[in-house]
Protein backbone atom coordinates (compact mmCIF):
# COMPACT_ATOMS: atom_id res chain seq x y z
CA UNK A 1 0.00 0.00 0.00
CA UNK A 2 1.05 3.72 -0.47
CA UNK A 3 0.14 6.73 2.17
CA UNK A 4 -2.10 7.81 -0.16
CA UNK A 5 -4.20 4.53 -0.10
CA UNK A 6 -3.63 4.64 3.57
CA UNK A 7 -5.09 7.60 4.04
CA UNK A 8 -8.34 7.34 1.23
CA UNK A 9 -9.24 4.31 3.37
CA UNK A 10 -8.77 5.98 6.65
CA UNK A 11 -11.07 8.23 5.79
CA UNK A 12 -13.78 5.82 5.04
CA UNK A 13 -13.59 4.65 8.56
CA UNK A 14 -12.33 7.52 11.24
CA UNK A 15 -15.59 8.49 12.39
CA UNK A 16 -16.39 11.97 12.58
CA UNK A 17 -13.68 13.78 14.56
CA UNK A 18 -10.19 12.70 13.06
CA UNK A 19 -9.66 13.85 9.58
CA UNK A 20 -7.10 11.82 8.07
CA UNK A 21 -5.33 14.90 7.40
CA UNK A 22 -2.33 14.52 4.52
CA UNK A 23 0.01 16.03 7.40
CA UNK A 24 -1.47 16.00 11.06
CA UNK A 25 -0.69 19.28 12.46
CA UNK A 26 -3.71 19.43 14.97
CA UNK A 27 -5.46 22.35 13.09
CA UNK A 28 -8.50 20.33 11.76
CA UNK A 29 -8.81 19.06 15.19
CA UNK A 30 -7.66 21.22 17.61
CA UNK A 31 -10.55 21.43 20.32
CA UNK A 32 -12.78 18.19 19.86
CA UNK A 33 -12.59 15.87 22.84
CA UNK A 34 -13.51 13.06 22.44
CA UNK A 35 -11.38 13.06 19.45
CA UNK A 36 -7.70 13.63 18.69
CA UNK A 37 -7.97 17.23 19.75
CA UNK A 38 -7.82 18.62 23.42
CA UNK A 39 -9.57 19.64 25.58
CA UNK A 40 -9.26 23.58 25.58
CA UNK A 41 -8.06 25.79 22.10
CA UNK A 42 -5.65 22.94 21.08
CA UNK A 43 -2.87 25.82 20.71
CA UNK A 44 -0.18 23.22 21.72
CA UNK A 45 -0.71 20.61 19.99
CA UNK A 46 -0.31 23.07 16.65
CA UNK A 47 2.68 24.37 18.19
CA UNK A 48 4.40 20.68 18.73
CA UNK A 49 3.98 20.56 14.89
CA UNK A 50 5.58 23.84 14.12
CA UNK A 51 8.24 23.91 15.51
CA UNK A 52 9.75 21.09 14.37
CA UNK A 53 9.09 22.69 11.22
CA UNK A 54 11.48 25.64 12.07
CA UNK A 55 14.31 23.66 13.39
CA UNK A 56 16.42 23.16 10.09
CA UNK A 57 18.76 20.15 9.06
CA UNK A 58 22.12 20.74 7.87
CA UNK A 59 23.32 18.73 5.06
CA UNK A 60 27.00 17.94 4.33
CA UNK A 61 27.97 15.29 2.34
CA UNK A 62 31.50 16.06 2.12
CA UNK A 63 32.04 12.83 4.38
CA UNK A 64 32.70 9.30 3.97
CA UNK A 65 30.24 7.48 1.70
CA UNK A 66 29.39 4.32 3.31
CA UNK A 67 26.09 2.33 4.81
CA UNK A 68 23.51 3.52 7.25
CA UNK A 69 22.83 2.33 10.66
CA UNK A 70 19.52 3.50 12.27
CA UNK A 71 19.79 0.45 14.90
CA UNK A 72 18.86 1.31 18.37
CA UNK A 73 19.24 -0.83 21.83
CA UNK A 74 16.91 -0.16 24.42
CA UNK A 75 16.94 -1.95 28.33
CA UNK A 76 18.62 -4.77 26.59
CA UNK A 77 15.73 -5.22 22.96
CA UNK A 78 17.54 -4.05 19.56
CA UNK A 79 15.55 -2.29 17.41
CA UNK A 80 15.60 -1.31 13.56
CA UNK A 81 15.17 2.22 14.32
CA UNK A 82 14.84 4.86 16.86
CA UNK A 83 11.03 5.10 17.16
CA UNK A 84 7.98 3.58 18.53
CA UNK A 85 4.59 3.69 18.20
CA UNK A 86 2.98 5.80 20.71
CA UNK A 87 -0.04 4.79 23.11
CA UNK A 88 -3.17 5.57 22.04
CA UNK A 89 -6.61 4.31 24.06
CA UNK A 90 -10.07 4.23 23.39
CA UNK A 91 -9.67 4.32 19.80
CA UNK A 92 -13.61 3.90 18.94
CA UNK A 93 -14.48 6.22 20.75
CA UNK A 94 -11.90 9.35 19.81
CA UNK A 95 -11.20 7.88 16.11
CA UNK A 96 -14.28 5.38 14.81
CA UNK A 97 -15.55 2.17 16.10
CA UNK A 98 -13.78 -0.11 13.26
CA UNK A 99 -11.95 -1.39 16.13
CA UNK A 100 -11.84 -1.48 19.77
CA UNK A 101 -9.32 -1.57 21.82
CA UNK A 102 -8.43 -5.11 21.62
CA UNK A 103 -8.54 -4.97 18.02
CA UNK A 104 -6.29 -2.22 17.49
CA UNK A 105 -3.67 -3.24 19.76
CA UNK A 106 -3.55 -6.89 18.11
CA UNK A 107 -2.71 -5.44 14.75
CA UNK A 108 -0.47 -2.74 16.01
CA UNK A 109 1.59 -4.65 18.38
CA UNK A 110 2.40 -7.34 15.94
CA UNK A 111 2.97 -4.79 12.64
CA UNK A 112 4.98 -3.26 14.68
CA UNK A 113 7.23 -5.98 16.54
CA UNK A 114 7.59 -7.84 12.72
CA UNK A 115 8.39 -4.29 11.20
CA UNK A 116 11.55 -4.27 14.07
CA UNK A 117 10.01 -1.62 15.88
CA UNK A 118 8.16 -1.77 19.59
CA UNK A 119 4.56 -0.36 20.28
CA UNK A 120 3.54 1.52 23.43
CA UNK A 121 -0.09 0.75 24.04
CA UNK A 122 -3.27 3.12 25.90
CA UNK A 123 -5.21 2.49 28.98
CA UNK A 124 -8.29 3.42 29.44
CA UNK A 125 -11.23 3.38 32.24
CA UNK A 126 -12.62 0.26 30.97
CA UNK A 127 -10.25 -2.48 32.71
CA UNK A 128 -10.34 -4.49 29.68
CA UNK A 129 -8.30 -1.87 27.50
CA UNK A 130 -5.11 -2.92 29.85
CA UNK A 131 -5.90 -6.56 29.71
CA UNK A 132 -6.42 -6.46 26.01
CA UNK A 133 -3.10 -4.53 25.65
CA UNK A 134 -0.96 -6.73 28.17
CA UNK A 135 -2.80 -9.77 25.94
CA UNK A 136 -1.47 -8.39 22.79
CA UNK A 137 2.26 -8.09 24.04
CA UNK A 138 2.38 -11.13 25.75
CA UNK A 139 1.18 -12.93 22.52
CA UNK A 140 4.19 -10.84 20.80
CA UNK A 141 6.78 -11.99 23.24
CA UNK A 142 7.03 -9.33 25.40
CA UNK A 143 7.47 -6.56 22.55
CA UNK A 144 5.96 -3.65 23.78
CA UNK A 145 5.43 -1.19 26.54
CA UNK A 146 1.98 -1.22 28.37
CA UNK A 147 1.37 2.62 29.56
CA UNK A 148 -0.66 2.58 32.81
CA UNK A 149 -2.58 6.05 33.24
CA UNK A 150 -1.77 7.87 36.96
CA UNK A 151 -5.21 5.91 38.56
CA UNK A 152 -5.24 5.23 42.52
CA UNK A 153 -2.67 3.22 43.98
CA UNK A 154 -5.03 0.12 44.14
CA UNK A 155 -5.88 0.50 40.43
CA UNK A 156 -2.20 1.00 39.22
CA UNK A 157 -1.26 -2.42 41.27
CA UNK A 158 -4.12 -4.37 39.76
CA UNK A 159 -3.10 -3.21 36.27
CA UNK A 160 1.11 -3.45 37.15
CA UNK A 161 0.44 -7.58 37.84
CA UNK A 162 -1.42 -7.83 33.85
CA UNK A 163 1.76 -5.92 32.87
CA UNK A 164 4.07 -8.58 34.76
CA UNK A 165 2.60 -11.41 33.32
CA UNK A 166 2.94 -10.25 29.65
CA UNK A 167 6.35 -10.34 30.41
CA UNK A 168 6.68 -6.83 28.47
CA UNK A 169 10.28 -5.74 28.13
CA UNK A 170 9.16 -2.20 29.62
CA UNK A 171 6.00 -0.31 31.21
CA UNK A 172 5.25 3.53 31.47
CA UNK A 173 2.78 5.73 33.32
CA UNK A 174 1.88 8.91 30.93
CA UNK A 175 1.81 11.05 33.94
CA UNK A 176 0.56 13.99 32.05
CA UNK A 177 -2.44 11.83 31.48
CA UNK A 178 -3.62 13.77 35.00
CA UNK A 179 -5.03 16.50 33.48
CA UNK A 180 -7.46 14.24 30.74
CA UNK A 181 -11.44 15.37 32.20
CA UNK A 182 -12.34 11.53 32.97
CA UNK A 183 -9.48 10.98 35.54
CA UNK A 184 -11.09 13.81 37.56
CA UNK A 185 -13.19 13.12 40.65
CA UNK A 186 -12.35 9.36 41.12
CA UNK A 187 -12.29 8.00 44.31
CA UNK A 188 -9.62 7.48 45.60
CA UNK A 189 -7.97 10.00 43.71
CA UNK A 190 -6.45 9.75 40.56
CA UNK A 191 -3.65 12.27 38.81
CA UNK A 192 -0.12 13.78 39.94
CA UNK A 193 2.26 11.30 41.52
CA UNK A 194 4.68 12.66 44.24
CA UNK A 195 8.27 11.12 44.19
CA UNK A 196 7.58 8.65 46.69
CA UNK A 197 4.79 7.86 45.20
CA UNK A 198 6.05 6.96 41.56
CA UNK A 199 9.27 5.42 43.20
CA UNK A 200 7.31 2.84 44.86
CA UNK A 201 4.94 2.03 41.32
CA UNK A 202 8.03 1.67 39.53
CA UNK A 203 9.54 -0.85 42.23
CA UNK A 204 5.98 -2.26 41.66
CA UNK A 205 6.57 -3.10 38.06
CA UNK A 206 9.80 -4.93 38.03
CA UNK A 207 10.92 -3.97 34.29
CA UNK A 208 12.52 -1.00 32.92
CA UNK A 209 10.08 2.01 33.51
CA UNK A 210 9.61 4.79 31.27
CA UNK A 211 7.82 8.26 32.93
CA UNK A 212 5.92 10.08 30.07
CA UNK A 213 4.93 13.56 30.43
CA UNK A 214 7.93 15.38 31.59
CA UNK A 215 8.36 18.99 30.33
CA UNK A 216 10.94 20.59 32.68
CA UNK A 217 14.23 19.92 33.98
CA UNK A 218 12.97 19.90 37.38
CA UNK A 219 10.46 17.00 36.46
CA UNK A 220 12.92 15.11 34.57
CA UNK A 221 15.14 15.11 37.98
CA UNK A 222 12.06 14.32 40.12
CA UNK A 223 11.97 11.17 37.63
CA UNK A 224 15.26 10.52 37.44
CA UNK A 225 15.25 10.47 41.60
CA UNK A 226 12.21 8.47 41.51
CA UNK A 227 14.10 5.42 39.65
CA UNK A 228 12.78 6.16 35.98
CA UNK A 229 14.77 4.21 33.36
CA UNK A 230 13.94 6.59 30.93
CA UNK A 231 11.54 9.44 30.61
CA UNK A 232 9.35 10.84 27.53
CA UNK A 233 9.48 14.54 26.79
CA UNK A 234 5.75 15.15 26.48
CA UNK A 235 3.06 17.50 26.81
CA UNK A 236 0.29 14.47 26.08
CA UNK A 237 -0.07 15.45 22.25
CA UNK A 238 -1.24 18.55 23.61
CA UNK A 239 -4.14 17.32 24.49
CA UNK A 240 -4.41 17.95 28.44
CA UNK A 241 -3.06 21.88 28.91
CA UNK A 242 -3.37 25.09 26.54
CA UNK A 243 -0.45 27.08 26.01
CA UNK A 244 2.20 24.90 26.96
CA UNK A 245 5.76 25.00 25.08
CA UNK A 246 6.74 22.66 22.10
CA UNK A 247 8.52 19.54 23.36
CA UNK A 248 10.83 20.42 20.55
CA UNK A 249 11.61 24.09 22.74
CA UNK A 250 12.05 21.73 25.65
CA UNK A 251 13.77 18.94 24.94
CA UNK A 252 17.40 20.66 24.58
CA UNK A 253 17.91 21.79 27.97
CA UNK A 254 16.35 18.59 29.09
CA UNK A 255 18.51 16.60 27.46
CA UNK A 256 21.46 18.26 28.43
CA UNK A 257 20.47 18.34 32.25
CA UNK A 258 20.02 14.21 32.65
CA UNK A 259 20.92 12.87 28.96
CA UNK A 260 24.03 10.56 28.36
CA UNK A 261 23.67 8.66 31.88
CA UNK A 262 21.86 5.87 32.74
CA UNK A 263 18.07 7.37 31.93
CA UNK A 264 17.28 7.19 28.40
CA UNK A 265 15.42 10.08 27.07
CA UNK A 266 12.25 9.87 24.36
CA UNK A 267 10.26 12.78 23.08
CA UNK A 268 6.67 12.48 21.32
CA UNK A 269 4.38 15.50 19.67
CA UNK A 270 4.03 16.50 16.65
CA UNK A 271 6.70 14.19 15.13
CA UNK A 272 5.64 13.45 11.76
CA UNK A 273 8.45 11.99 9.65
CA UNK A 274 11.70 10.87 9.35
CA UNK A 275 13.51 14.49 9.50
CA UNK A 276 11.84 15.23 12.39
CA UNK A 277 12.99 12.10 14.20
CA UNK A 278 16.72 12.83 12.86
CA UNK A 279 16.10 16.31 14.64
CA UNK A 280 14.89 15.11 17.58
CA UNK A 281 18.00 12.87 18.27
CA UNK A 282 20.56 16.08 17.26
CA UNK A 283 18.60 17.92 19.96
CA UNK A 284 19.06 14.83 22.19
CA UNK A 285 16.54 12.24 22.82
CA UNK A 286 17.76 8.50 22.28
CA UNK A 287 14.11 7.87 20.69
CA UNK A 288 10.96 8.90 19.54
CA UNK A 289 7.31 7.77 20.14
CA UNK A 290 4.87 8.97 17.01
CA UNK A 291 1.03 8.12 17.57
CA UNK A 292 -1.37 9.52 15.57
CA UNK A 293 -0.12 8.13 12.22
CA UNK A 294 0.10 5.07 13.77
CA UNK A 295 -3.86 5.24 14.22
CA UNK A 296 -4.13 6.29 10.74
CA UNK A 297 -1.94 3.80 9.39
CA UNK A 298 -4.25 0.83 11.69
CA UNK A 299 -7.48 2.08 10.33
CA UNK A 300 -6.35 2.60 6.66
CA UNK A 301 -4.49 -0.50 6.11
CA UNK A 302 -4.04 -2.35 9.62
CA UNK A 303 -0.91 -4.29 9.84
CA UNK A 304 0.09 -3.49 6.06
CA UNK A 305 -0.70 0.36 6.73
CA UNK A 306 1.90 0.05 10.07
CA UNK A 307 4.42 -1.81 7.71
CA UNK A 308 3.71 0.93 5.39
CA UNK A 309 4.60 3.91 8.00
CA UNK A 310 7.34 1.61 9.41
CA UNK A 311 9.22 1.65 6.06
CA UNK A 312 8.67 5.39 4.77
CA UNK A 313 9.72 7.08 8.73
CA UNK A 314 12.82 5.05 8.32
CA UNK A 315 13.90 5.20 4.71
CA UNK A 316 13.42 9.11 5.34
CA UNK A 317 15.46 8.72 8.34
CA UNK A 318 18.14 6.70 6.63
CA UNK A 319 18.20 9.77 3.52
CA UNK A 320 18.40 12.21 6.16
CA UNK A 321 21.59 10.69 8.25
CA UNK A 322 23.23 9.95 4.75
CA UNK A 323 22.94 13.28 3.58
CA UNK A 324 24.09 14.92 6.90
CA UNK A 325 26.99 12.69 7.45
CA UNK A 326 25.93 10.48 9.95
CA UNK A 327 26.38 6.64 9.23
CA UNK A 328 25.06 5.89 12.69
CA UNK A 329 22.63 7.00 15.47
CA UNK A 330 25.78 7.85 17.64
CA UNK A 331 27.30 10.14 14.93
CA UNK A 332 24.24 12.21 15.16
CA UNK A 333 25.10 15.83 16.48
CA UNK A 334 23.80 18.95 18.28
CA UNK A 335 25.52 20.87 14.72
CA UNK A 336 23.09 18.82 12.43
CA UNK A 337 20.58 20.74 13.21
CA UNK A 338 20.04 24.79 13.23
CA UNK A 339 17.26 26.87 15.05
CA UNK A 340 17.39 30.38 13.91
Amino acid sequence: MTQEEVLKNARTCLGPYCKGCPVCNGRACKNTMPGPGAKGEGDTAIRNYDKWREIRVQMDTLCENGPVDTRLELFGKQFAYPFFAGPVGAVNLHYGDKYDDAAYNDILVHACAEAGIAAFTGDGTNPEVMRAATAAIGKANGLGVPTVKPWNAETVAEKMKLVRESKAFAAAMDIDAAGLPFLQNLTPPAGSKTVEELSGIIREAGVPFIVKGVMTVKGALKAKEAGASAIVVSNHGGRVLDQCPATAEVLPEIAEAVGGGSMKILVDGGIRNGIDIFKALALGADGVLIARPFVTAVYGGAEEGVRELVNRLGSQLKDTMAMCGAHSLAEITRDMVRND
